[in-house]
C-alpha cells in the first residue's frame, strides 16, 4: 500500500514537472516496444479476419467440421435429390454426381481450414495473445520499478539535503533501498531488453505466416480445380449419354445423329397422321 502511495505521489509530480522521470530503455528498444504494440494489433486485426472467412467451426475435430460446412449440406441435399428422383431421370443423374463432386469439394475446404488453423492461426494467436502481450507486460512492471527506484531515490536526496535529525537519520535505510530497488530495476530491464531483441530477430519467423497463408489457399484451389475437372467430363458424360433429349429446339442434323434416324423424327410423325386420316381432305 505504502508503493503504490508513493507512485502515485510520484507520478502525479512527473505530471507537473516537479520530479525527474528515469528512462532505462534505450532508443532502439522504445522503437522495438513501439513496433510490438503495431504488430500485435495488425495480426490480431487478422486472426479476427481470417477466423471470419472460415465455413467450418473453430476448433472442432475434423469430422464435426466437416459436417458443419454448408457444401456438405449442399452434397446431402443434391445426393438424397438424386435418389428420389431415380436413374431414369437425367436431373436425378445430375444431381447425384454433382452432390458427390460437392460433398469431395468439402473434403478439400475442411482439410484446409484444419491446416489453416494449425499454420496460421494458432501461431497468430501465440503472437498477439501470449508472446507480446508477456514482453509488455513485463515492460509495464519495469514501469513499476523504476517508480520505486524514483520515489525511493527522491526520498534519499530529500534527506540527506534536509536539517530535520529524523530524517538525517534514515538516509543510511534510504540508501539501501534505493539500492535494492536500483537492482531490482537492472534484473528486470535486463529480462525485458533480452526479449525485445528476441521479438526483434524472430519478425521474420512471424512474417512468414503470411507466406503459409497464401499457400495454403493456393493449394486449396489447386486440389478444388481438380476435383471439379474431373467432376465435369463425368457429369457431361451423362448429359450426352442420355436419350430422351428434346426433339424440338435442336439442329436437325443433331437431332438425326443422335435418334440414329433419316427422317425427323416429328416430320415422319406428321407424314403418317397425314397418310391414316388425311389423304381424302384438300
Amino acid at each position: 500500500m505504502k508503493k503504490q502511495f508513493n507512485r502515485m505521489k510520484l507520478i502525479a509530480n512527473q505530471t507537473v514537472g516537479r520530479a525527474e522521470k528515469t528512462e532505462v530503455l534505450s532508443e532502439d528498444l522504445l522503437q522495438i516496444e513501439r513496433r510490438m504494440e503495431l504488430v500485435r494489433t495488425a495480426s490480431h486485426n487478422a486472426h479476427k479476419r481470417l477466423v471470419l472467412c472460415l465455413q467450418g467451426q473453430l476448433g472442432t475435430d475434423s469430422e464435426k467440421r466437416h459436417k458443419k460446412l454448408p457444401l456438405t449440406s449442399l452434397s446431402q441435399a443434391m445426393q438424397d435429390g438424386g435418389s428420389q428422383l431415380g436413374e431414369e431421370s437425367l436431373i436425378g443423374k445430375m444431381m447425384d454426381v454433382c452432390g458427390e463432386a460437392e460433398s469431395r469439394l468439402a473434403s478439400v475446404l475442411m482439410q484446409h481450414e484444419v491446416t489453416l488453423e494449425r499454420d496460421v492461426l494458432e501461431p497468430f494467436n501465440q503472437l498477439t495473445e501470449v508472446e507480446i502481450p508477456n514482453v509488455l507486460k513485463m515492460r509495464k512492471q519495469l514501469g513499476k520499478l523504476v517508480l520505486d527506484y524514483d520515489s525511493a531515490k527522491a526520498r534519499w536526496y530529500q534527506a540527506t539535503r534536509t536539517n530535520n535529525q529524523a530524517m538525517a537519520s534514515k538516509v543510511d535505510s534510504l540508501k539501501d533501498e534505493m539500492d535494492e530497488a536500483l537492482n531490482k530495476v537492472e534484473i528486470c530491464k535486463d529480462q525485458l531488453s533480452a526479449d525485445m531483441y528476441n521479438f526483434a530477430s524472430k519478425e521474420g519467423d512471424y512474417a512468414s505466416y503470411y507466406v503459409l497463408l497464401l499457400e495454403a489457399q493456393a493449394d486449396y484451389h489447386r486440389r478444388s480445380l481438380a476435383v471439379l475437372e474431373t467432376a465435369i467430363p463425368a457429369i457431361q458424360l451423362q448429359q450426352d449419354s442420355w436419350m430422351e433429349k428434346p426433339a424440338f429446339g435442336t439442329a436437325l442434323e443433331e437431332h438425326l445423329e443422335r435418334s440414329h434416324r433419316e427422317i425427323a423424327l416429328p416430320l415422319e410423325a406428321c407424314v403418317m397422321m397425314l397418310l391414316e386420316t388425311g389423304m381424302k381432305e384438300e
